[in-house]
């Protein structure tokens, strides 16, 4: 523990709370599951009597201005002119619960799992994935870097929060973090492994649900084969697929994996949305003008530095950050709201603005 570290009250409940949770673990969990003690934090810490370690990554996760500003952040529709399109902070919280609900399922640790799938999203720039492209594109021209968004989150939660101090989030929370993407590692956890699958199991179905409410797409066009193997609605195929992942992971013992029809349904369906909606003919319609918006803001702030601000949720990482860090924790920390305020106040003149 820390000098600074805050003494937590004490009394019957608190001192009894570590050792009750560790032998309930131990009669409750499966063999695989990764236990809530000891905690391991870059910075000791003293734990608390009423919460484990990773129901503290939980809260610390959920109180945070990044988890915050993921309700104006996209999931695939730009501004979408309705109440009920997902956003990034909607699509976090889908993927949450039907990670818990196979964590249950399986034995595993399910509060490890939730603190991993309401993370794993923080650093998710404005515009989504085409502004993840962008932003990628614009560090790799200008810097010689690239941008993920599964690295930009543990940057997040290690270095950007609480005015550069980071959220002193456990290994275990961290690691499944960084690793959710397809791009990275896989998990060193189970309860990472979930999130990562069940993430894309979750994003696929109620994007579809969202591309036929605007009218994007028809059902009717999705896959037959795919349909007919795990449902004709979304709700009958989540059912499906999570059903499949339990009995699947269950009898291997030591890993997380899908059968082989239902991952075969699941591709088809990522791959139908690919084409049809991700980068279909509405999605491209917008992407050029999302370039543009981002490129103008990257390029402008790369050029002038100094009107980036040095109060706010990247200011106190940036004494010790690089002019590309710096660029990059300014832009892809925006809403898109707020990116689009940015570029009207630097192009539009004030006489025509809105």
């Amino acid at each position: 523990m820390s000098a600074t570290s805050p003494r937590h009250p004490s009394g019957p409940v608190a001192d009894a709370f570590a050792a009750r949770v560790r032998a309930n673990e131990e009669l409750t969990l499966a063999p695989h599951a990764t236990r809530s003690y000891p905690a391991l934090r870059e910075r000791a810490e003293q734990e608390c009597g009423v919460r484990t370690p990773f129901q503290r990554d939980r809260d610390r996760i959920v109180y945070s201005k990044a988890f915050r500003r993921l309700k104006h952040k996209t999931q695939v529709f730009v501004a979408p002119e309705g109440d009920h399109y997902r956003t990034r902070l909607t699509h976090t919280l889908e993927v949450t619960q039907v990670s818990r609900t196979v964590a249950r399922a399986l034995g595993l640790n399910e509060d490890l799992t939730e603190a991993i799938g309401l993370g794993h999203d923080l650093g998710h720039p404005p515009f989504g994935h085409i502004g993840e492209d962008v932003i990628d594109r614009c560090l790799q021209q200008r810097f010689g870097r690239r941008f993920k968004h599964h690295e930009h989150s543990l940057r997040i939660v290690d270095r950007l929060e609480r005015d550069g101090a980071g959220l002193n989030l456990t290994a275990p929370v961290r690691d499944g973090i960084a690793s959710h993407s397809g791009r990275a590692p896989m998990p060193s956890t189970l309860e990472g492994r979930i999130v990562r699958l069940l993430d894309r199991v979750a994003y696929i179905n109620h994007d579809i649900d969202d591309a036929v409410r605007a009218g994007v797409l028809d059902e009717r066009d999705l896959p037959s084969d795919a349909i007919a193997a795990l449902g004709e609605t979304g709700p009958r195929r989540i059912d499906a697929l999570v059903h499949d992942v339990v009995e699947h992971s269950a009898r291997a013992g030591d890993d997380i994996v899908q059968g082989e029809e239902a991952g075969a349904a699941m591709a088809a369906l990522r791959t139908f949305m690919f084409e049809q909606v991700y980068l279909g003919p509405v999605a491209r319609a917008e992407h050029g003008k999302i370039e543009h918006v981002l490129r103008t803001l990257f390029h402008h702030y790369a050029d002038h530095p100094e009107q980036i601000p040095r109060s706010g949720p990247n200011a106190a990482a940036a004494a010790g950050a690089d002019l590309a860090d710096r660029v990059t924790d300014y832009l892809a920390g925006m809403t898109d709201r707020f990116c689009i305020r940015q570029f009207t106040e630097l192009t539009v003149p004030d006489a025509f603005a809105p």
